[in-house]
């Protein structure tokens, strides 16, 4: 059995499809969860309560973490801790292998411009104090040997749901509105395709030797500004390329109104530098390349517009 909890997201979705390669025995693990493929067992849960996150890991052989918890930093600081708490504790349990879907928060913001495995751990916002905190709960526990551990980290991705770049870019530009970029449309920006980054996922959580280290999800480094996106974008689209760049202090102004600006405003410095992604040590050991830009990028726009 190989159980995601956190199954309905951006990343769970194309994770469970993906997963059907290893095995037939797939547990889908949410509030409301919904099949992917025809044999999932689906386990409703509130991955809040202790009792329920054991329930859904007893009898897995491998869990993966794919949450996507409110983009508070009250519920974060409240929540991630927590869970990581009650997986950990659940996996030793039950003799889980675990897997963890991480991002980039935690890392130095003075080396985005070549960002690796080796990257030192500064975080200089509060989320990604939060991301650093939980990723050493996890290190820790799998380098006294009680857990058999991962971490699958991930640039900002585009995939169908929950992204920065799809929801500010994609469909405004598909819906002929201007796309809109932060802080800096002439900065490097890396993305990782969602549909690489759950394959990559699925084939580090079914190879025993990736265990006990952190790992970089394939990501395409070819050196596209934000504005070079856009254009990319419009172009696929057939579209005009128009944009506007919301600059910090506006997020910040906004955010008097509306919370979501609030708590994006401490993660523009993602936008105001180069932002490269390194994933050199996972192409190597697997001998995959990423999908380019233009390609992935392709590929989502027909999908989003057969899906309208």
């Amino acid at each position: 059995m190989q159980t995601i909890i956190g199954s309905g997201g951006a990343i769970g979705i194309p994770l469970a499809k993906e997963l059907a390669v290893y095995t037939d025995k797939i547990r889908l693990v949410s509030r409301h969860p919904k099949k992917v493929n025809p044999g999932d067992e689906l386990l409703a849960a509130d991955i809040t309560d202790p009792a329920q996150v054991d329930r859904a890991i007893s009898g897995s052989e491998v869990v993966y973490v794919t949450v996507g918890f409110e983009y508070r930093i009250g519920i974060w600081r409240k929540n991630w801790p927590a869970l990581i708490r009650n997986v950990l504790d659940g996996c030793m349990k039950h003799k889980a292998r675990l897997v963890f879907f991480d991002n980039v928060y935690m890392y130095d913001r003075d080396h985005m411009a070549n960002l690796t495995e080796d990257t030192p751990v500064r975080p200089t916002s509060r989320k990604g104090e939060v991301r650093a905190e939980i990723a050493q709960m996890i290190l820790d526990e799998a380098g006294q040997g009680r857990v058999d551990a991962l971490i699958a980290r991930c640039a900002d991705f585009y995939g169908p749901r929950n992204s920065v770049l799809v929801e500010m870019v994609v469909k405004n530009i598909i819906n002929n509105k201007r796309a809109m970029w932060l802080a800096d449309a002439n900065k490097i920006h890396t993305h990782t395709s969602a549909m690489d980054a759950a394959r990559a996922t699925a084939l580090l959580g079914n190879t025993i030797e990736a265990y006990n280290q952190v790992w970089h999800l394939p990501t395409d480094r070819t050196p596209l500004t934000g504005k070079q996106w856009i254009e990319l974008v419009a172009f696929i689209a057939n579209r005009p390329p128009r944009y506007s760049v919301i600059p910090k202090w506006m997020l910040s102004l906004m955010g008097i109104f509306a919370p979501l600006f609030r708590e994006l405003s401490e993660m523009v410095y993602q936008y105001d530098r180069d932002y490269v992604f390194n994933s050199d040590k996972f192409e190597k050991r697997f001998g995959i390349t990423p999908v380019n830009p233009s390609e992935g990028m392709s590929l989502l726009i027909a999908s989003l517009k057969e899906e309208n």
